[in-house]
């Protein structure tokens, strides 16, 4: 019976040690799985000399099972025309669908789903919901699914009753009019629309309209710390963001505000250091590469797959009392950039763009061609309604990027409307792009 803090209160707090014999066990049955039904994984590990009959526990699946990357999969489903890349383990005809990532790092991914069988999305979702407060009979307001398929059955799954809006880019003051009108518990959003609440909050006002939110959800993008701010305090809203984990599921946070909950049960995590000569454990709270088992998943799990996302792990217990993991993402592993031989991270830029009042939003793009280059290009996007000299903005911007960095920019200013609309993800702007 779900308590008050606890949708599942036996798996939400099961103790480590349960936890590992869980992960353990199952981790030993999903390589015979996946061996026996899975032409990807059979050629992979024939390839590697790894058998499961070597796996029987979870040092041995450490050492000996190779890890996958989205190249290798898709380079597998460009020579076979396989459409699911090799790792689908069931006849096609079992699945319930087969939905997509958001393609914002390169192709989309398609993901095979078996919906009945614990979909990793309603897993998580409907836990990670009853967290933030959601309850049986409380309204949600739903945008139309576009991938990772509908939310809608974690929703349903937890008792509540969906409102259908067309909640996309360009249509927030549609979606106020709607919250006001059906008075929902909770709201899910993507960082432009909060974006474009900043532009509405001149005109309407904002606390008043949410004031029956219980909470909110924001994906696709970190929220800046000014951001969290002005949505908490000005408009009222207690927004919970939630990432991806590694594409077994996704990743929330809980009331604690505390870093984004794994769901253990359902996800195998390993934060590594990983070069050429192998790898390695990072030390709890150090940064490492989240590489990722899923559980839960019988269609077409990923097995040791590298998610390039470089992200700190502490499985420490949480001061909501949940024992899962947590971890902090600091950024894609591919988002360094040198200029000169000068590394330039993405939260350094993000300080000095939030830092004007022009810019707060933290809507920005670093523009190259490759990793190594001899110039910082950078795409700012403004609030034309607190910009009154763009050159002068551009002057205390550049300086501060040269503070944080100690590069000197190329600027690109544009509104905050123009540079969104650039967006080639359903879901994500980008924050490195080529042109």
């Amino acid at each position: 019976m779900a308590g008050d803090r606890y949708f599942e209160p036996h798996v939400e707090t099961m103790p480590r040690d349960q936890l590992r014999a869980r992960q353990q066990d199952r981790v030993v049955e999903l390589v015979e799985y996946a061996y026996g039904n899975s032409a990807f994984y059979r050629e992979l590990w024939d390839e590697h000399g790894v058998h499961p009959r070597d796996i029987r526990s979870l040092e041995d699946f450490q050492e000996r099972i190779p890890f996958i990357t989205k190249d290798m999969v898709r380079a597998y489903r460009a020579r076979t025309k396989d459409p699911f890349g090799g790792l689908l383990c069931v006849p096609p005809e079992e699945l319930t669908s087969v939905s997509s990532s958001s393609g914002t790092t390169g192709d989309p991914e398609f993901f095979a789903e078996i919906w009945e069988d614990a979909p990793p999305l309603v897993t998580a979702q409907v836990r990670d919901l009853w967290e933030v407060g959601l309850r049986p009979g409380d309204l949600v307001l739903s945008p139309p699914g576009t991938f990772r398929n509908f939310m809608d059955g974690g929703y349903q799954a937890l008792g509540a009753v969906v409102v259908e809006v067309d909640t996309w880019l360009g249509k927030m003051h549609e979606v106020v009019e709607a919250v006001r009108t059906y008075r929902p518990a909770y709201l899910q959003m993507i960082y432009p629309q909060l974006v474009e609440l900043e532009h509405l909050a001149d005109k309407v006002d904002l606390k008043e309209a949410f004031s029956s939110l219980k909470g909110a959800s924001c994906a696709g993008q970190p929220l800046s710390r000014r951001m969290r701010e002005r949505v908490r305090d000005d408009w009222g809203i207690d927004v919970y963001e939630y990432t991806s984990a590694a594409d077994t599921g996704t990743a929330w946070e809980c009331r604690e505000h505390d870093g984004f909950h794994l769901w253990e049960d359902t996800v195998f995590a390993e934060c590594l250091d990983i070069d050429e000569s192998g790898s390695r454990d990072v030390a709890e709270g150090d940064v490492g590469e989240l590489v990722a088992t899923d559980l839960d998943n019988r269609a077409a799990p990923l097995i040791r797959y590298r998610s390039e996302d470089l992200v700190r792990l502490s499985r420490g217990t949480c001061g909501c009392g949940r024992t899962h993991a947590r971890m902090w993402v600091a950024g894609r592993r591919g988002d360094e950039t040198l200029v000169q031989g000068r590394s330039v991270v993405l939260r350094d830029i993000w300080q000095a763009v939030e830092d004007q009042p022009e810019t707060v939003a933290g809507v920005f793009q670093i523009v190259r061609a490759s990793r190594e280059v001899d110039e910082l290009r950078l795409r700012v996007g403004y609030d034309p309604e607190l910009t009154g000299d763009v050159e002068a903005l551009a002057g205390r911007l550049g300086k501060a990027v040269h503070e944080r960095t100690g590069v000197e920019p190329v600027l690109d200013l544009r509104t905050e409307e123009e540079l969104l609309q650039t967006m080639t993800s359903v879901a994500k702007f980008p924050r490195v792009v080529k042109s």
